[in-house]
């Protein structure tokens, strides 16, 4: 693969404007922007989160979200230049059968949890709240621009996966979850 950037720095994006792969010219503010920058935030937080996972030697979890990282770069990909279709069903149906394959060891919630208990599980909340994000801005587009592929679906399943994800990370460690207690209600 030859040099994909030259220069780090065009100046081009001064007045608030960015390009896009089909060389459209758009604000900064732009939906389809919005929807590039949150999964680009997204992939971001992932990196945190392996690199945690890495340190604590939790290989089965990285081995299933290190190649979210690369999906992640093909959706920003299908956003930034319209008709370019990176992901395939496939990449569905693969987080599906990991979340299947979790949720049988993990069994049913009988509450609601917390994103805490370690780091490491924090972390994996924080990236599922960002997918949620991410999924909003891209529905956002999806409304004025609709999308071509599985980028949506594949999202919202990377959301599902990461909140169950965040599951197993704490049983690896041994570390119970944190469920939610309701407030004492007022008395009336």
């Amino acid at each position: 693969m030859g040099n994909r950037l030259s220069k780090i720095y065009t100046r081009t994006g001064d007045r608030g404007e960015t390009g896009l792969g089909d060389g459209r010219r758009v604000p900064k503010d732009h939906p389809r922007i919005e929807a590039i920058g949150e999964v680009d935030t997204l992939n971001s937080q992932l990196g945190v989160l392996l690199a945690g996972l890495a340190e604590a030697g939790i290989t089965e979890v990285s081995n299933v979200l290190a190649p979210c990282q690369h999906r992640l770069f093909d959706l920003g990909g299908e956003l930034a230049m319209p008709s370019y279709q990176a992901l395939n069903a496939h990449e569905v149906e693969r987080l599906e059968q990991v979340i299947d394959t979790w949720n049988e060891e993990l069994g049913p919630l009988k509450n609601f949890i917390l994103p805490g208990g370690s780091a490491l599980v924090a972390q994996a909340h924080v990236c599922r709240s960002v997918a949620r994000a991410a999924e909003r801005r891209c529905q956002q587009l999806n409304a004025l621009e609709p999308l071509a592929g599985v980028g949506l679906a594949y999202i919202n399943r990377l959301s599902d996966l990461l909140f169950v994800a965040a599951r197993i990370i704490g049983r690896r460690q041994g570390v119970a979850e944190v469920l939610w207690q309701a407030a004492p209600k007022p008395e009336a």
